[in-house]
């Protein structure tokens, strides 16, 4: 399987019906607060709003309390009916982790136990859980982490191979992915610096994973997913979609966020999406800061058409 990670304001409902467009075999929600589901927050339910067309997705849940989560997750199972139940612990933002939250869960193995096992008890659903190698270089413990959420019941184990101190920066070690596969028998899911094809084939070659979750490489380049796929299932290459096509394809995922979200918000959000659309490309730099003065669809369409229009003799294009 080929499966899109969960990214805090980047997997909403319009980008996981784009890369479903694409053939993605999986796509994750944006992580949802357990406790602020059981509080009722409208902002937390917001984020577990999905379609048919979504289907196969899995809900993100995090926390610390596994009472909270088990409560959580039997709402989510009761009231949403996603095909699966996910736990976040390795998001490594301060605001998560400072609560114990996220990655911060892997300094308390007992915890991560714990929590599996109630949630797991509390869900006719497959529940699933994405981790990071550890806290720091020094506290490298996903095979340790790894086995207790085989033993508390998971179906799946997410590795992102990096710590929690390296975020998103150096390089993802991907033998700890090989280690853990080595030393579970659930299913694992190799993420981390899969930005193409190529190193999606290579990811499995040297781990043995059993599916790939590609993330911020995904933002921008949603057809990312089917080329993997194509790669993985022929050894072929599909060809990058042209200028045309890009521009295209982020005009129809503007309007499907403003289907869901109304204009006005659809075109704040999009901008992030916009510059990802437009990245690497000549003279998107002030591209860019003029969309951030846009507040409508015809705005961003009518920006969107006068760059075609400025590369259409560009020959780096």
């Amino acid at each position: 399987m080929v499966i899109l990670a969960p990214m805090a304001g980047a997997t909403d409902q319009a980008f996981r019906t784009i890369v479903k467009c694409f053939g993605c075999d999986l796509v994750v929600s944006e992580m949802v607060s357990a406790q602020g589901l059981l509080y009722d927050n409208e902002n937390t339910k917001a984020l577990l709003e999905f379609t048919e067309a979504e289907r196969p997705i899995a809900v993100q849940l995090f926390g610390r309390d596994p009472k909270v989560l088990a409560k959580a997750a039997a709402i989510v199972a009761q009231e949403y009916r996603p095909d699966m139940i996910d736990l976040n612990m390795g998001c490594p933002t301060p605001k998560i982790v400072k609560n114990g939250d996220g990655a911060a869960l892997l300094r308390q193995p007992q915890l991560v136990s714990e929590i599996v096992e109630a949630v797991a008890a509390a869900v006719d659903l497959p529940v699933t859980v994405k981790i990071r190698l550890g806290w720091d270089q020094s506290q490298i413990n996903c095979v340790e982490i790894a086995r207790r959420i085989e033993d508390a019941g998971a179906y799946w184990i997410a590795v992102h191979a990096r710590t929690r101190d390296q975020f998103y920066g150096g390089r993802a070690d991907w033998d700890y992915i090989r280690q853990v596969k080595e030393a579970v028998s659930i299913p694992v899911v190799g993420n981390g610096d899969v930005d193409s094809p190529q190193s999606a084939a290579k990811l499995i070659a040297e781990t043995g994973c059993d599916h790939v979750m590609v993330g911020r490489a995904a933002l921008g380049r949603p057809w990312l997913l089917k080329q993997i796929k194509h790669y993985l299932a022929t050894g072929s290459l599909l060809p990058e979609p042209s200028l045309a096509e890009r521009l295209e394809l982020a005009l129809a995922h503007l309007r499907l966020k403003i289907g869901f979200q109304g204009e006005e918000r659809a075109v704040k959000e999009m901008r992030s999406h916009l510059a990802w659309y437009l990245k690497g490309m000549p003279h998107s730099g002030k591209f860019r800061a003029a969309m951030n003065q846009v507040t409508d669809y015809d705005g961003v369409k009518a920006l969107l058409e006068n760059f075609a229009e400025s590369l259409a003799h560009d020959t780096r294009i």
